[in-house]
């Protein structure tokens, strides 16, 4: 690995042994600081990131934003790059952070890295593929991970400045159509147990409308339809997911609302009453 860029590259993994082999090779030469913090792998996720010479530790699930503070907090230097399991960084990303880092260090506080998707089948991300432009590379002490259990965002200070790359990290976020939806799934649980404890309440007519906005979103707004059959099947999977969080949000109101209203109490008819 590389020592003299004074940069750490962090992952959060769980059953990950067939992804994060490429997540790390991209980046080993970047970092003299490779941390990967596993919540429990069932396969071999662990001692393929140890082989590859990453610093493997493991906790227990705690929420994507408390997981990631905790990796932060292991990491040996105040420049940050935090890459998802799943995420590869690009040759051109590698050497314009290579580039940054071979003089003074960054001037900027934090920068956002293009995070495009990658479907089965693709080798290199659609030129039009939907991307998304989170803060990726920072200085912690200029900004954290917020603690949100699902959401996945660093919180900047007041004043930080953020600049953004020209490089982007290719995201193979889908193993199959069925990985898809399985993980979608447990994702909407999470949402709708964090929408129940922040005790937001979305509006029940939405229950009627969330397939349809969340197909049009994803098919339209997200540019799935640009993938032909596959992205139409992949825009279906996101409308089932939106469904089923509304789904399980309004269920757990509706079960919390008997709960909070006390036991039914049963009928009991007079002695010789006519039934």
């Amino acid at each position: 690995m590389s020592s003299g860029l004074g940069l750490s590259v962090f992952i959060i993994a769980r059953d990950e042994a067939d992804r994060i082999g490429d997540t790390i090779r991209a980046v080993r030469d970047l970092t003299d600081d490779l941390v990967v913090v596993d919540s429990g792998s069932r396969d071999a996720t662990v001692q393929v990131a140890a082989e590859l010479g990453a610093r493997t530790l493991h906790r227990d699930w705690t929420g994507y934003g408390a997981q990631k503070r905790f990796a932060e907090e292991q990491c040996r230097h105040d420049w940050m790059l935090n890459v998802d399991a799943d995420e590869v960084v690009s040759a051109d990303l590698a050497a314009e952070i290579r580039g940054m880092f071979s003089g003074a260090p960054p001037p900027l506080d934090g920068y956002r890295i293009g995070i495009a998707e990658i479907f089965p089948g693709e080798r290199v991300p659609h030129p039009l593929a939907y991307t998304l432009y989170p803060v990726r590379l920072y200085r912690r002490s200029r900004g954290r991970y917020s603690p949100s259990p699902v959401h996945d965002r660093v919180d900047m200070a007041e004043n930080a400045r953020v600049g953004r790359l020209r490089g982007k990290l290719h995201h193979f976020s889908v193993r199959s159509l069925g990985d898809q939806l399985a993980k979608l799934n447990r994702y909407s649980d999470q949402q709708a147990a964090d929408l129940d404890q922040r005790g937001v309440t979305i509006p029940t007519w939405r229950v009627f409308v969330e397939f349809q906005a969340g197909f049009w979103k994803a098919y339209i707004g997200r540019r799935h339809a640009l993938r032909g059959v596959y992205g139409f099947l992949t825009a279906m999977n996101y409308a089932i997911s939106r469904h089923i969080r509304m789904a399980k949000h309004y269920e757990q109101r509706r079960l919390r609302g008997r709960s909070e209203a006390g036991p039914a109490v049963p009928r009991v008819d007079p002695p010789n009453a006519t039934p």
